[in-house]
């Protein structure tokens, strides 16, 4: 009877194997696949072959596979390329994701340079400027996952302040819990903060060669300035054909029929 059992388990162990593989086959041929295609079309960035190079990269994200690197080698391909929008737009998107990469920093800054359109940022105040660089410390789901590690520390430690007897480790304990506590309420509220911003925030970079701004969704308004491809804007509201944007100086316009590629 032992012997049968172990026998029933044994060939229910096989089948949920079996059931793993199954499942988790179409992934792993698709991770195998594009790291292929990362490696070709790092083979064919080296050869100069740019146009190859940044077409197996767009494959590896249509395919679902997003990563700071491949958005940064994208951006590097364009840029050979000459092709403002899409350069400026993958090397944001690179941004998003390895905010202190200087790397993707440098090169991003290099491509602005190539925007007709010379635009000075608005000052921040040192509470914004504060406030902005905790926010590109980490992403999102990186500040969640530190929040996430604060409080299992709190529990570990409050669980061996009330286990512990000794009147030498109690304190301690206690005083550390009490920190990763506090550590757990900055964290979690950064992380609430950026992932409000973000969305209630909208960025997009333009891929119109040229567009007119206009003070009204109506071309009987005022024209209020020209904007060129590889200006990132503010979306701020939309109505029919026409986007209302600001850009980094505060100043504010409707674009119509403009070509936005959104970056959230």
């Amino acid at each position: 009877m032992k012997t049968s059992v172990n026998s029933f388990f044994q060939r229910l162990s096989s089948v949920w194997l079996w059931l793993i593989l199954v499942l988790s086959t179409p992934d792993l041929v698709a991770q195998e696949s594009s790291y292929s295609a990362f490696q070709e079309a790092n083979a064919a960035y080296n050869e100069a072959n740019y146009e190859k190079a940044a077409a197996l990269y767009e494959q590896i994200l249509d395919a679902g596979l997003h990563s700071a690197e491949v958005y940064y080698n994208l951006g590097n391909a364009y840029y050979r390329l000459n092709r403002v929008a899409e350069t400026i737009y993958y090397y944001e998107k690179a941004k998003q994701l390895a905010p202190e990469d200087q790397d993707i920093q440098m090169n991003s800054a290099f491509a602005q340079n190539m925007t007709i359109d010379a635009i000075e940022p608005l000052p921040q105040s040192q509470l914004a400027q504060l406030k902005s660089k905790l926010f590109t410390l980490l992403t999102t789901e990186g500040w969640s996952k530190l929040s996430l590690s604060f409080l299992w520390l709190f529990a570990l430690l409050f669980l061996g302040y009330l286990f512990t007897r000794s009147p030498q480790f109690k304190r301690p304990f206690f005083f550390s819990s009490l920190a990763s506590m506090f550590l757990f309420i900055g964290t979690f509220a950064i992380t609430f903060a950026k992932d409000t911003q973000a969305k209630q925030t909208q960025y997009a970079i333009l891929f119109s060669k040229q567009i007119d701004t206009w003070s009204e969704p109506n071309q009987q308004g005022d024209l209020l300035f020209i904007l060129h491809e590889g200006v990132k804007v503010q979306l701020l509201d939309s109505l029919a054909e026409w986007q209302k944007i600001r850009i980094a100086n505060g100043s504010e316009g409707w674009l119509k029929n403009a070509s936005l590629k959104s970056l959230n």
